[in-house]
């Protein structure tokens, strides 16, 4: 089997899709990633998988450019012969559908990995997008095999706004998270130390710094907290996006005394052994990677009743789930926690198990593969 794995950017590929890719290589096919030159382009060699680039403008809406976009990977994937090409993110969805039909692919999949932005913006801008890419998103599925959905309540809607047939709808939850790797251990000693950190409860946040992922109610809950508590420290970690029009000014995250900034870090699993308690009161997600690493580490959660998130959290069970936008909901869930070590304790177990039993990254390769076997034999 000869299949492509097509994205806008070499780092999702390699960051989300490569346990699939390896699986594949391992079972002795062949596997091409058709992504733009980046920093991790020539990474892909060292798991026997081929590298084709082909270049795309992100923010380009310029319709002669897209065109020509679709053409180039039309020319790169035609002379591949390819049985399976798999699509991830909007444009590559989108394109990869209308060239591989042209390219007489016999199976073309795409993934929605989330929604994006549009579908939480309430501008005018953002609703014209949206009416865009839904007719596109319609006009392109004609042509595929399938779309994999990461969260029922995407599958849905599109199920139900007739954008996608229901035949051609699978719901694979998530991208998957290493268990082995993101298991449970102890707190860091060094980060502790690095930190200066003693006996602290630690309230952790990873995430991109866009106010769309809840920084305006995390940083409001913590104010609520830190001025009954002295003992609690919250931390957020991730980087400001400065090319996003929801990002968050870098002055707002350093002059902040309530939370302390981290910016961007490679040492998350450390971070997360030294946390008691996990927040992400993001607005909507596909499956959030940084909860269900979390929720593998055994930690305590608390989250918002959103799309996405309420795929890894179930309410009191293994966290809680908050009202959208409401920092003091936020404060009060994160306060119950702060003062019940066993609850903690009891939704970390709780939130274990469920990692490993729907989330674990060899139980969403083999969904994966099931499905392109199954399409191949018929």
């Amino acid at each position: 089997m000869k299949i492509a794995f097509l994205s806008h950017v070499d780092f999702n590929l390699y960051l989300f899709r490569l346990p699939i890719m390896q699986k594949l290589v391992k079972e002795g096919h062949k596997v091409y990633a058709v992504i733009p030159k980046g920093k991790f382009f020539d990474k892909f060699s060292e798991h026997g998988i081929e590298t084709i680039e082909y270049k795309i403008e992100r923010k380009s809406l310029n319709p002669f450019r897209e065109f020509v976009t679709i053409k180039h990977i039309y020319d790169v994937i035609k002379p591949l012969k390819l049985d399976i090409l798999h699509a991830f993110t909007i444009k590559p969805n989108i394109y990869g559908a209308i060239a591989g039909s042209f390219a007489k692919v016999p199976e073309v999949f795409s993934t929605i990995t989330g929604m994006g932005s549009f579908y939480i913006d309430t501008s005018l801008k953002a609703k014209i997008v949206k009416f865009i890419i839904e007719k596109l998103y319609k006009f392109s599925f004609k042509r595929v095999t399938g779309v994999i959905f990461q969260n029922s309540d995407d599958l849905n809607y599109f199920v139900e706004a007739d954008i996608l047939d229901k035949s051609k709808a699978f719901l694979v939850k998530s991208s998957g998270v290493d268990t082995d790797f993101f298991s449970p251990s102890e707190p860091n000693i060094k980060l502790k130390q690095e930190l200066n950190l003693k006996d602290e409860v630690i309230i952790l946040m990873v995430a991109r710094a866009i106010w769309h992922k809840g920084i305006k109610e995390y940083y409001e809950s913590a104010k609520i907290i830190k001025d009954k508590y002295k003992n609690v420290k919250f931390y957020l970690v991730g980087g400001v996006d400065s090319g996003n029009h929801s990002a968050v000014p870098k002055e707002f995250l350093e002059n902040n005394n309530n939370v302390i900034w981290l910016n961007e870090r490679n040492d998350i699993k450390e971070l997360i052994s030294i946390c008691d308690i996990f927040v992400l009161p993001s607005y909507r997600e596909g499956v959030p990677r940084t909860l269900l690493e979390a929720t593998s580490m055994a930690k305590a959660i608390v989250t918002t009743d959103t799309i996405g998130c309420r795929e890894v959290v179930v309410n009191n069970i293994n966290g809680f789930l908050v009202k959208l936008c409401d920092s003091g909901d936020l404060a009060d869930k994160t306060e119950i926690l702060i003062n019940d070590k066993k609850l903690r304790d009891k939704f970390g177990k709780n939130g274990r198990i469920k990692a490993i039993n729907e989330f674990d990254v060899k139980v969403v390769v083999d969904k994966y593969l099931a499905i392109y076997k199954n399409f191949l034999k018929n």
